[in-house]
């Protein structure tokens, strides 16, 4: 098998051992002796509600709601899919929010809240609090993207600004027990972080997130400011302790680490070792290409697959081109390997690289030499921040569409074939 075959086959392995139809049925509770109520949202809401559907006693009650992102939706028969804007909020996602609030303030003792909660849930579950308007959440949202705001940061901001985030779901389901069963996508799969937390406590204030917006310099729109210093404890998130967390359990039941194993595994059933580095790595995409660069020259024992999860930043200049941070972290990789053999993957295991079409792309030995002879510069298009741009025209985009799960980025650098 070549080079470029074995990296698309060990991304394959690792979104596979992410598929909810895959992990989530074990994870389903026997039916209340009352209803059971489904909702949630992220790029994996609609598997996640097919794989309940598919296992769910057919006599037992079953209804909800989740959003996800567009083209991301599944045919199902109890629970209603919905298909919303990411990662920038738009109206289908606060409507289909709003419903869910009001839906799961009719539960009851004898009821079963069950949340579904994957990565991309904070835009897609994005009904503003009151006195924010959608138009300032956007503009919140977009600014923090482009200053390399890490999740952690975006979402610290986006819990105090959105009503479902942050505990709040759980404090509106009345006391019925909850279960989130929850897909990872960030680093150290912490509840909180994953979707903003809708089930979950969070410890950060308000005070936290107006840090964070001032130490990325995002001019604060009106209805923000406001929200954000007040001193009123109904414009905090709930905390750890609270009493609405006393019948509710944040269940992670897929992370990064699982999917890069199967990466592994799927390596040295092919005969080549694998080392699985991290599944925590974060920081820009191209301080860690240079950091991957300088391992692969250090390493001796070949062949290897060096294998790393995690989520980078990019950030932006006002003018610049097209890519996410997987193509950005190869496009510098390439550079800096120079005339180093190796072969590299790097794609997102939504399917989607930033907001592009690819999950990521591929580099190998020739991948500059490749560049040249088309009149490429592929310094000038990292300046640019345009990688999207440079892969497509080398051909060397990842396209698999949506995968319909998310466990953050998948890397894997091949050193030492022929």
């Amino acid at each position: 098998m070549n080079p470029r075959d074995l990296l698309l086959g060990s991304f394959r392995a690792a979104v596979a051992a992410a598929d909810p139809a895959r992990i989530l049925p074990s994870h389903l509770p026997a039916p209340p002796r009352g209803r059971t109520l489904v909702v949630g949202g992220g790029k994996a809401a609609a598997s996640m509600a097919a794989a309940v559907e598919a296992h769910w006693p057919p006599d037992a009650p079953l209804s909800g709601r989740v959003v996800t992102r567009y083209r991301h939706g599944l045919p199902t028969r109890r629970i209603e899919v919905v298909e919303a804007s990411h990662p920038l909020p738009d109206g289908r996602g606060e409507e289909a929010a709003l419903r869910m609030l009001a839906l799961v303030s009719q539960l009851g003792p004898d009821d079963l809240l069950l949340a579904l909660i994957s990565g991309g849930g904070s835009s897609l579950l994005a009904a503003p609090v009151e006195g924010v308007t959608l138009k300032e959440l956007r503009q919140v949202t977009k600014a923090l993207l482009n200053a390399g705001a890490t999740i952690h940061d975006i979402n610290t901001v986006r819990k105090h600004l959105t009503r479902l985030s942050g505990g709040r779901l759980a404090q509106a389901a009345n006391g019925a027990r909850t279960l989130a069963l929850i897909i990872s996508d960030v680093v150290g799969d912490d509840p909180t972080h994953i979707a903003s937390g809708p089930c979950a406590p969070d410890p950060t204030t308000c005070a936290d997130a107006l840090d964070r917006l001032q130490r990325f310099g995002i001019a604060l729109p009106a209805g923000v400011r406001r929200q954000l210093e007040q001193s009123a404890p109904a414009a905090e998130t709930r905390k750890p302790g609270d009493p609405c967390f006393a019948n509710t359990e944040n269940r992670v039941i897929a992370s990064a680490r699982a999917s890069l194993q199967a990466a592994c595994a799927y390596f040295e059933q092919h005969g080549i070792p694998a080392m699985l580095l991290s599944d925590r790595v974060s920081g820009d995409a191209q301080a860690v290409a240079n950091q991957h660069a300088a391992l692969a020259r250090a390493v001796k024992s070949r062949p290897i697959a060096l294998i790393s999860g995690g989520e980078t930043t990019v950030t932006l200049r006002p003018q610049h081109g097209r890519g996410g941070r997987n193509t950005e972290f190869l496009l510098a990789l390439a550079l800096e390997l120079k005339d180093t053999p190796a072969w590299a993957i790097a794609c997102d295991t939504d399917g989607i690289d930033g907001s592009e079409d690819n999950a990521g792309a591929l580099i190998g030995p020739d991948t500059l030499l490749r560049a040249r002879q088309r009149g490429l510069g592929a310094a000038d298009f990292l300046a640019a921040h345009d990688s999207h741009g440079f892969f497509a025209a080398l051909g060397d985009l990842v396209v698999s569409g949506p995968t319909r799960t998310n466990v953050n980025d998948y890397r894997a650098l091949l050193l030492g074939l022929a």
